[in-house]
């Protein structure tokens, strides 16, 4: 007949014009193309990063064997932390994971500082010396850095009276300590030491004994500090007054258990921080 079927509502609805897509919708459909872009920059960046290091490997002094040594340093202490030996693939891997990593002449295999014991060595910066044959890891200890559970490989001195070229022991009695680093290992000596009856104290061990006098000490060595500036008492006058005050706030950090590392530390985080923007995040005292 001539009549048309009525027709259902699902034909209707099947008809009818697509429904608006929804924000979400419409903005994954704007940027859908991007991702792709976003990912080739991503690779030309990482093949531009890959052609520099490999352009640097090239410029290093390899030995017969394709090898050059490598030093791991403390980046807060200065202690000097272990030595190995280190191919291209050792080198490429440190700058590319942030991970010292090294070559085992005796396994013939790339090793990762840590990857067993997970006392990784965290990479601050690499450094290289002026013959290209040898570099600097300059990183963050994660644990000890020697297989013997020591922080650094070097703890025999040598020369001294004790020291293993006049006949002593040497072993594990001085670490090649920085002057800052030795001075906080004398403190910290003074403290555990053991003080015999009738025996007078050491100006440390009296100052450890008496938080009062100690920050007394620190107040007024602080002072003297700024009189030199003011007075203008000379640079030899300064530094003395400094010694000073660096010598009782160490003595106050032991006190309180905070290490000269852990000053480092907050002060390697400052870096390229504006002062003042620094001390508006800090969290109020008491929080």
């Amino acid at each position: 007949s001539g009549t048309r079927p009525m027709q259902t509502v699902a034909h209707a609805h099947a008809r009818a014009k697509p429904a608006a897509l929804s924000k979400a919708g419409r903005h994954a459909r704007r940027t859908a193309h991007r991702a792709p872009a976003a990912s080739a920059v991503a690779a030309a960046a990482a093949t531009a990063e890959d052609a520099a290091v490999e352009a640097f490997l090239d410029q290093m002094k390899w030995d017969s064997d394709g090898l050059a040594v490598a030093i791991a340093q403390d980046v807060d202490t200065g202690s000097v932390l272990m030595q190995a030996f280190v191919n291209r693939e050792a080198v490429a891997n440190t700058l590319r994971s942030r991970k010292a990593t090294f070559w085992s002449r005796s396994r013939q295999s790339l090793w990762c500082k840590g990857e067993t014991s997970n006392n990784y060595i965290e990479i601050s910066s690499v450094h290289i010396d002026c013959d290209r044959d040898s570099l600097i890891y300059l990183g963050n200890p994660l644990g000890p850095s020697c297989h013997t559970g020591s922080h650094t490989c070097w703890f025999t001195r040598v020369d001294g009276e004790e020291g293993a070229a006049n006949g002593g022991v040497g072993e594990g009695a001085e670490a090649a300590l920085t002057t800052l680093y030795g001075l906080e290992a004398t403190i910290r000596d003074r403290r555990t030491a053991v003080v015999e009856e009738g025996a007078k104290p050491s100006w440390t061990r009296r100052l450890l004994d008496d938080p009062e006098l100690l920050c007394k000490k620190v107040r007024e060595e602080a002072g003297e500090l700024c009189e030199t500036l003011e007075k203008e008492e000379g640079a030899e006058r300064a530094a003395s007054e400094m010694a000073d005050l660096l010598y009782h706030s160490m003595v106050l950090l032991e006190l309180q258990g905070v290490s000269m590392k852990d000053v480092n530390a907050v002060l390697r985080e400052r870096f390229g921080v504006s002062g003042v923007e620094e001390k508006a995040s800090r969290k109020p005292k008491g929080a």
